[in-house]
């Protein structure tokens, strides 16, 4: 039976080093007797991060290159040496992400960092990395490497780790994975491996050790100390932000008895995240539940910007929608982004759109009205809020009020000329 890893089979190629990786890991876990719960197993985009629905510890599945980075705000999180935070990568999110190592290392995170290093981006067709060995060859650089590889372990090593080891991934290296388990501080252990899949169709007859001698990747211990390990320095100083939230008070009643689905749609800039959340904490003083969810480009002040708000009489377990109820359109802007989601309206939906825009083709009901000559185009999604609001009755427009003043301090609008 095993303790760490379940026994469905392991999902890598057949003769991949992965699998020997993640076999060694569980016998040194074992070896070390650490409860399962108490392992943090964080991986990384690559064939070897596929590995998390085989182990039975807490898994985080990481961006491409960001593992360490992410298994570095666990360990400080934790702050608990006991725990044993380890990290998966391959060579391609070393590569990426190894400032993060880097860093790692400097600041002698409590973490052990495995790197699967067998030369080249395996799941995305065998591109090269920055460890592909001088002359090794990938399916695509079929010449070979035409530049020598980063000594990741020389480099980790000067930048102050605890405990850095190479081996060659073959066989039993359970016992080499043990010891820099049991580090306390930052430990890296990288292992040569073999894609076969990739690599050795495109290097006939390679033997995995004669490549990582040519390589000048010597399979050695580089460095074993007992530097301090970090320790998150806790500030008890500073209140709780927790405490500090204030509780909104129901002051109004609303008569909805099933939620609505609402959508606002306009330009960057223009107001529409501050109107949807006004919409959304308007609804909660009226003793309703809300979800806000916003939508805007990388760019932020250009473009288009929209939001989803839910209201409903009984919780909400999700944000967002496929299809609203009713729709807000502010600007060009709005109406480009939103005609995937007019297409999906039916007759029973509608549509609240500015004057200045065509009317797009729906079968959803079409009302439109001035919004941005009234109050310019700062205001206009609030401006449609409050016309739908007056109109609808969906909660009292009192509420809609009492939330702008205290929200909108530095507003330059007389909100009471848009009650009426």
């Amino acid at each position: 039976m095993k303790k760490y890893l379940n026994d469905n089979p392991l999902p890598f190629c057949k003769g991949c080093g992965h699998s020997l990786v993640s076999e060694n890991t569980e016998k040194a876990l074992n070896n070390l007797g650490i409860k399962p719960l108490d392992v943090i197993l964080v991986t990384d985009i690559g064939c070897h991060g596929i590995i998390d629905k085989a182990f039975q510890t807490h898994t985080v599945h990481g961006l491409h290159g960001r593992s360490v980075a992410l298994a570095s705000g666990v360990s400080a999180g934790l702050n608990n040496p006991d725990k044993k935070v380890l990290v998966f990568l391959g060579d391609g999110g070393a590569t990426i992400g190894m400032q993060h190592i880097i860093n790692a290392a400097h600041y002698n995170y409590n973490m052990t960092v495995v790197i699967h290093n067998n030369f080249l981006y395996g799941m995305t067709g065998g591109q090269p990395s920055e460890f592909t060995p001088l002359g090794f060859k990938t399916p695509t650089l079929s010449e070979g490497a035409d530049h020598s590889n980063y000594d990741i372990c020389k480099i980790v090593a000067a930048a102050g780790a605890n405990y850095v080891r190479r081996i060659i991934g073959i066989g039993d290296f359970s016992e080499q994975l043990t010891e820099a388990f049991s580090v306390k501080g930052f430990s890296l252990i990288e292992i040569i491996e073999i894609c076969t899949s990739y690599a050795v169709k495109a290097n006939p007859g390679m033997k995995l050790g004669k490549v990582a001698e040519k390589a000048g990747l010597v399979a050695k211990l580089y460095v074993n100390e007992d530097k301090k390990a970090f320790v998150t320095k806790v500030n008890n100083a500073h209140e709780s932000l927790i405490e500090q939230i204030k509780v909104m008070t129901v002051n109004y009643k609303s008569n909805i008895k099933k939620p609505v689905r609402i959508m606002i749609s306009g330009s960057a800039g223009e107001g529409v995240q501050v109107a949807a959340e006004l919409l959304a904490k308007s609804a909660i003083i009226s003793g309703l539940n809300s979800t806000k969810k916003g939508s805007y480009p990388v760019t932020v002040g250009v473009g288009f910007s929209s939001s989803e708000v839910i209201i409903s009489p009984e919780p909400i377990k999700y944000t967002g929608f496929p299809s609203p109820e009713i729709l807000f359109i502010t600007s060009q802007d709005g109406l480009d982004y939103a005609k995937a989601t007019i297409s999906k309206m039916t007759e029973n939906d509608c549509i609240y759109l500015d004057n200045s825009l065509n009317n797009p083709e729906t079968k959803a009901k079409i009302i439109k009205h001035d919004y941005r000559n009234k109050t310019g185009s700062k205001y206009a999604s609030i401006y449609a809020l409050l016309y739908y609001i007056n109109s609808s009755g969906i909660f009292p427009k009192e509420a809609f009020y009492d939330t702008f003043v205290q929200n909108m301090n530095s507003s330059k609008v007389d909100i009471t000329t848009l009650l009426n």
